[in-house]
């Protein structure tokens, strides 16, 4: 795995100036910054994530998809691209929840580590009723992230409804 480098002048600034414009709401200012980045660079894992936050932010579900799909294209060892892949097909109108589940399984273990990969894989399973494998997936996630923030993180997710009365140690879902 070789390691990216870091954007230069002035395209830093462009993508911070980008992240600022997300932090205040405002992505379609946040999309005019990272187009006055060198475009031999937009392809900067950096760049990208921020292009698709910005998709997934106005709800393009179509471009969200796209560049989750060039992000895990040019930069298959994180874990970015394919949790906005199953992010933006879970609301593709073709897509749906199972799509996301099955389009992160496949790289769960190679992002095992990663505590937002079985988190999200705990949210689609308990939305396909399947509970016992939504379980299975959170306490994978409680392990990578650590049992406090993932546990709040989970009693703050709507699509983990049905597991928290498990969450929080009352009864068994």
């Amino acid at each position: 795995m070789t390691e990216e480098a870091p954007l230069g002048h002035p395209d830093i600034f462009h993508l911070r100036a980008a992240i600022g414009w997300m932090e205040l709401g405002n992505p379609t200012e946040a999309a005019m910054e990272l187009e006055r980045i060198a475009p031999e660079h937009r392809a900067h894992r950096e760049v990208l994530c921020l292009r698709l936050g910005i998709a997934m932010h106005i709800r393009d579900w179509v471009h969200a998809e796209s560049t989750a799909r060039r992000l895990i294209e040019l930069h298959p060892h994180t874990a970015d691209g394919w949790i906005g892949l199953a992010y933006a097909r879970r609301r593709l109108p073709d897509g749906g929840v199972k799509s996301a589940y099955e389009t992160l399984v496949p790289v769960s273990d190679t992002f095992a580590k990663e505590p937002i990969v079985p988190f999200n894989l705990a949210c689609y399973a308990c939305q396909l009723g399947e509970l016992e494998r939504a379980r299975a997936w959170l306490v994978k996630s409680l392990q990578a992230g650590g049992e406090k923030p993932m546990r709040e993180m989970a009693l703050q997710e709507e699509d983990l409804k049905p597991l928290w009365p498990w969450i929080r140690g009352e009864a068994a879902a």
